[in-house]
């Protein structure tokens, strides 16, 4: 019985901690998304000669729509607003960014797991999937304007 007592109070412990847990996730990682973005956006010419040099087809064009995504996706991520859908374009970029600029990386996922974990897009694309998958928790905009049902309680 004391096991049971024991394992029931860590759960509300783990519950309680929860939610503060996906606001400091949604607020550091829209924040440094937001941030990706502004800088991509902010720095075109040159995130667009990157992204050609990558051989992405029309570099300008994916260059807006890569740092748009992330900027505006973050800002939604941060404040937890529309969380849940923000974060399907944001885990599509990540995607995109292995593929393209982190591929040795994404190529060493099962041989080299460090590699893969240590690459730049990892926690971004990490923090993108827990929200996708937990949702923003309470302490979120989604919550308070009611459209946080199913997620995180």
């Amino acid at each position: 019985m004391q096991l049971r007592s024991l394992l029931a109070k860590l759960d509300a412990v783990a519950n309680f901690l929860q939610s503060p847990l996906l606001l400091a996730v949604r607020l550091y990682w829209g924040w440094q998304f937001a941030q990706t973005g502004w800088g991509k956006l902010t720095h075109l010419d040159r995130t667009a000669g990157y992204f050609e040099s990558l051989n992405i087809p029309l570099p300008k064009v994916n260059a807006i729509m890569a740092g748009g995504t992330e900027c505006v996706g973050g800002a939604l991520l941060a404040l937890g607003l529309f969380a849940r859908p923000a974060s399907v374009p944001l885990i599509f970029t990540m995607l995109v960014a292995y593929w393209t600029a982190d591929r040795e990386a994404l190529n060493a996922i099962t041989s080299e797991p460090d590699k893969f974990v240590t690459a730049s897009p990892f926690l971004f694309l990490l923090a993108s999937l827990i929200v996708l998958t937990f949702g923003p928790g309470k302490l979120s905009l989604d919550a308070l304007l009611g459209k946080n049902q199913g997620a995180a309680k």
